[in-house]
């Protein structure tokens, strides 16, 4: 028996797959997620953000984070129980840092326009004042 040298060579399976995924599927490219997750580094983000157009003093906020986000979480002391979740670990440190965001804004304002500090002074007798 004979063979032919110009017939070409069957593909392998690994050939074939990386042939045909190459020509059919797009190459998918990783999230910023799967890059943080990927080099084992601390991730969150945003999703999303509601407000409520009825009342716009109230809004909520989707996060996503990764697990080496929650364990840096953990090292700096935002785990009250064994029993917290991640989302409790989260909601802690989120609360967190919307109370600094409050603080200094608060604080500049105060800086910014000083309030004047009245001071009343009453005599009460006996050589006592009453200050307020």
């Amino acid at each position: 028996m004979m063979t032919d040298t110009k017939a070409p060579r069957p593909m392998t399976e690994k050939r074939r797959r990386r042939s045909t995924k190459s020509t059919t599927e797009p190459s998918q490219e990783k999230s910023a997620k799967e890059l943080a997750t990927a080099a084992r580094e601390p991730w969150v983000s945003i999703l999303s953000l509601d407000v409520n157009p009825d009342d716009l003093h109230q809004g909520s906020f989707e996060l996503d984070w990764n697990e080496f986000f929650i364990a840096r979480l953990v090292k700096a002391g935002y785990m009250m129980s064994k029993d917290d979740t991640d989302a409790d670990i989260v909601d802690r440190w989120f609360q967190n840092v919307c109370r600094h965001v409050v603080m200094e804004t608060w604080e500049q304002e105060q800086a910014m326009n000083p309030q004047p500090r009245f001071t009343q002074r009453r005599d009460i007798g006996g050589g006592r004042s009453e200050v307020s």
